[in-house]
């Protein structure tokens, strides 16, 4: 019972919230790595907040304000890392994986203290289970939805994004910790209010997402009909590129007019997988597609980072949009 109380609330959840991802956004490899990566966070904090600077803090100070900073940032540098590599599109998926790291930094806290404390009462492992976990998979989410939502507002802030976030996480985090209310009362308060943010999240990432799929994806074949067509030497794209071959040699622009156009394709497959996903569709990969995805690899190295800055006025995708790539090289099922 007590094992069934410190581990299965936080799991459960996080299997509910992947069940409501309607569109499969978030692979089931991906939610495994995220409680993967949790854990190895949690036995990371665990031995530093053995060192002996950290041993010297008083219990309150350590409860109160070394544990919640170092243990959040521990979790967000994962938030991170996912973001850094375009593994997270909607807030969805940034609710998804953000609550599979707590969920994974809970669960192997929780583990240790199964080891480490015997006879117990159950209301320990209730408290723990049901609130501490919870709060753990609720911080941690709350550190990726705030860090998507800033970047798609402002894309071009990096690593920026992640300070709202992280401050509210470590902020409730240590009043969490303070217990200014009794055990039972917090925990009740933090299962009521998680879930209820998660609900909201999922549907307004569900708007978005169709937003995304639908206008977007009508706005991508017009414009890849453009670029593809005889009347393209005389959009503001042309005369762009044209210009570029001041400063860059004439293969280099080359390769920039098949990035571009390359971009339109992959975006189009994209949303039309997106939108196959939603209808419980399956669409299997095919060589083309790892084809062009390998392209546009290559076309980005040979562009390089200068010639990719050069391009950033006439790129028609967006931050978000990047993420494509990564969708659309996922195994499908």
């Amino acid at each position: 019972m007590s094992v069934a109380l410190a581990l299965l609330p936080v799991l459960l959840l996080l299997a509910g919230l992947t069940m409501m991802d309607s569109f499969r956004l978030v692979p089931l490899r991906a939610v495994v790595r995220a409680l993967m990566g949790g854990a190895i966070a949690a036995l990371v904090c665990d031995v530093a907040l053995e060192l002996p600077p950290l041993r010297q803090l008083s219990t309150a100070a350590l409860v109160s304000y070394a544990g919640p900073v170092i243990e959040e940032c521990a979790k967000a540098m994962l938030v991170a890392w996912l973001i850094r590599r375009r593994r997270v599109g909607f807030l969805v998926d940034a609710a998804v994986l953000g609550f599979g790291i707590g969920a994974g930094f809970a669960v192997a806290e929780n583990i240790v203290y199964l080891r480490a404390l015997q006879d117990v009462p159950l209301g320990l492992w209730l408290v723990r289970g049901l609130g501490t976990a919870v709060m753990h998979g609720g911080t941690t989410a709350v550190v990726a939805m705030l860090a998507r939502q800033f970047l798609d507002r402002l894309p071009r802030r990096g690593w920026l994004a992640m300070v709202p976030g992280l401050a509210v996480a470590i902020l409730v985090h240590g009043v969490f910790n303070r217990l200014l209310l009794p055990p039972l009362t917090q925990t009740a308060v933090i299962v009521a209010v998680v879930p209820l943010l998660m609900v909201v999240v999922f549907e307004r990432s569900e708007r978005a997402t169709r937003e995304w799929v639908g206008a977007g994806l009508d706005l991508d074949v017009e414009l890849l009909q453009l670029v593809t067509s005889e009347h393209f030497e005389v959009t503001r794209f042309a005369s762009y590129l044209r210009n570029l071959r001041e400063a860059f040699p004439g293969p280099t622009v080359a390769d920039m007019f098949c990035l571009l156009r390359l971009e339109l394709e992959l975006s189009v497959q994209a949303r039309a997988l997106v939108l196959a996903r939603s209808a419980g569709l399956h669409l299997p990969a095919d060589d083309d597609l790892r084809t062009a995805l390998a392209e546009y690899a290559f076309l980005k190295r040979a562009i390089g980072r200068t010639g990719l800055l050069a391009l950033r006025p006439v790129q028609v995708m967006s931050d978000r949009d990047d993420w494509h790539s990564h969708l659309l090289a996922q195994p499908r099922q």
